[in-house]
């Protein structure tokens, strides 16, 4: 079979041996706290005061508009999920509607997002670390608390963190789930006190001018890209992490009913969490004071005078990154155990430990890879080509979606997305509109040239290896 035309079966997929197979442990709770895990980190900490700084009060709109297309990709997953409740998410379901060579891009891009996102929040977790130990005067070298392209020998806080969370995994799925849902529990609960606390100086003056830069994308004098699709480019990457949800599919209870409920509520409750405590923000403080800030919520509970409830805040941030590291890393091991289930990558990495129920030796390799990276690489601009890779899957589950409803218009599903020739083409177009207009040309051509290299090991090993290649 030419790999033009290799397709695995929608049917097939469920029909995996069993020493190959992941266990069921997970629950539609799990995923919730998987999503908001995963979404709710640095970004809200962070990208509110930035985001704010390019279109002013109208940052709102921007959360809305990114707030739609992401809805729009949760509800193609969210069909695509409980259609294919097998592993492997986007590269799962473009391998079964789009063939195995698109399904490798899509798997290869996936590769770089969990991979290089996971080593960046590692990074972040870390110099927050070093932060910390610094300011309790803790007598521990600085070259240890950077990489050796930061200035320092090995950054070890990113290594801990990164083997901790290997180790959690390892141990079982729904034991990280459930301390997943603790810190999730902890990182919303401070977000819950800064928007009572912030919300009891709300003033609606600070809304006025309401767009002072503008609907559309702009670089004024000062060299600044502003406009609300310009703020709107950078606080999509703030929203994603909810398509991890669908790399569990396989590990679901009830795949039909959970799977749909963690996706689509993960999104609902981040979307809420990100306006609210915006507009919170906004109300509490000009944007001209705390968008120049690198922590705009600690920075206007300060100015406040809640200096207490500021480290609490600052605090949770810390306790937030793990999270997020470990749903990405979850994601990771769980697109690599598939692709080489599938033989695209060598077959001995998908075995399943037998009492644990987990890919033993891929979560391993995974958590020596992120560790490696983390350890010793300045990831501030090449984390980036983590944001191309999300949106190439956006893309490609919204094109599988509506492939397979004119391919399969009677295939069961439990759940059908609304409107579907809107949602998709939406998903479609606002993800091409933003890789071309978000992201740095630097990054557009990295995820090109990764690409290519990923070609090449298609073309010299995978193709000929992949299990459909060798079927009877």
């Amino acid at each position: 079979m030419s790999f033009w035309n290799r397709r695995k079966s929608v049917d097939a997929l469920a029909a995996v041996e069993a020493s190959a197979r992941l266990r069921p442990t997970l629950s539609w709770w799990h995923l919730i706290a998987m999503g908001v895990g995963a979404i709710v980190g640095t970004g809200i900490y962070t990208l509110t005061g930035i985001s704010a700084g390019l279109a002013g009060p109208a940052v709102i709109i921007s959360f809305l508009l990114c707030g739609v297309i992401c809805a729009c990709a949760a509800l193609c997953y969210a069909e695509m999920a409980t259609v294919i409740p097998a592993a492997g998410s986007a590269y799962t379901y473009s391998y079964a509607v789009l063939g195995e060579l698109l399904a490798w891009i899509v798997g290869w891009s996936l590769i770089l997002e969990y991979t290089v996102a996971s080593a960046a929040v590692a990074v972040g977790w870390s110099a927050h670390v070093a932060e910390f130990i610094q300011n309790a005067g803790w007598a521990i070298p600085t070259p240890l608390l950077h990489g050796a392209m930061s200035g320092g020998l090995v950054d070890l806080p990113a290594i801990v963190i990164s083997a901790a969370v290997a180790i959690l995994l390892i141990v079982g799925t729904r034991e990280s789930a459930t301390v997943n849902l603790v810190l999730v529990g902890i990182k919303l609960a401070a977000l819950v006190l800064f928007v009572v606390l912030a919300g009891q100086s709300f003033n609606s003056a600070n809304f006025h001018p309401f767009m002072p830069y503008g609907f559309a994308a702009h670089v004024d004098p000062d060299g600044v890209k502003r406009g609300v699709l310009a703020a709107a480019a950078l606080v999509f990457f703030a929203f994603y992490g909810f398509d991890a949800v669908s790399t569990a599919s396989e590990e679901t209870k009830n795949p039909g009913r959970d799977l749909k409920i963690g996706i689509i509520g993960s999104m609902a409750i981040c979307t809420l969490i990100y306006i609210g405590v915006a507009a919170t923000a906004l109300g509490a403080t000009s944007f001209l004071d705390f968008s120049k800030s690198a922590a705009p919520l600690v920075y206007i509970l300060d100015n406040l005078h809640h200096g207490f409830e500021a480290q609490l805040v600052a605090g949770a941030a810390i306790v937030a990154l793990p999270t997020v590291i470990l749903v990405l890393m979850y994601g990771q091991s769980r697109i690599f155990f598939v692709m080489a289930r599938d033989g695209l990558l060598p077959q001995s990495l998908s075995a399943v430990h037998k009492t644990r129920g987990t890919p033993v030796l891929m979560t391993a390799v995974t958590g020596l890879v992120v560790a490696a990276m983390a350890a010793t690489l300045r990831l501030d601009e090449i984390a980036l080509l983590a944001n191309a890779g999300t949106l190439c899957a956006f893309v490609a589950v919204a094109v599988s979606m509506l492939v397979l409803r004119m391919r399969d218009p009677n295939r069961p599903r439990a759940f059908r997305t609304p409107l579907p020739w809107v949602v998709g083409p939406i998903c479609i177009v606002g993800c091409v509109y933003l890789f071309f207009n978000g992201l740095p040309t630097f990054t557009q051509w990295w995820f090109l040239l990764w690409n290519g290299i990923g070609l090449l090991v298609y073309f010299a090993y995978s193709m000929r290896a992949s299990r459909l290649a060798n079927a009877k």
